[in-house]
């Protein structure tokens, strides 16, 4: 790959800046032991926290691992360097926690979870019908 020219420089620079002006940056974070929430600052003057467990890559860590968090990247990631975890600010401000295939599968197992009038219902009227019916087995 080549030297960039000044154009595309240019544009890597305004690229870099909008996303300085524009993207929610850490300006400081820490884990709070007695709620199990990470706690960010924004350098917007906002705070942000979220539960550790909703995290793929926190999740099962130990408090003293969690504990050190760097903020890296200009604001833009945060560092467990007990756990070598990198985690990108937007992202978890946006409610990103894991990748698209681990947040299928933990928003089913969670949807799995809720208890409603409609699902007692319904499970009970199956049972009176002699509960679900086997799977076919192909021989």
């Amino acid at each position: 790959m080549g030297k960039p020219t000044d154009t595309e420089f240019d544009a890597a620079e305004a690229r870099g800046r909008a996303v300085l002006e524009t993207e929610m940056r850490a300006q400081a974070a820490r884990y709070d032991r007695e709620s199990g929430r990470v706690v960010i600052d924004l350098v917007n003057g906002c705070t942000y926290a979220f539960p550790i467990h909703l995290v793929q890559d926190l999740q099962g860590a130990s408090a003293g691992d969690l504990a050190p968090i760097e903020v890296e990247g200009l604001g833009l990631d945060l560092y467990w360097p007990a756990l070598e975890v990198d985690l990108y600010v937007p992202a978890l401000v946006a409610g990103i926690f894991g990748t698209r295939e681990w947040m299928k599968k933990e928003l089913a197992r969670r949807a799995g979870q809720v208890k409603s009038e409609a699902k007692t219902v319904s499970a009970r009227a199956n049972g009176a019908k002699g509960g679900r019916p086997r799977k076919a087995v192909a021989g």
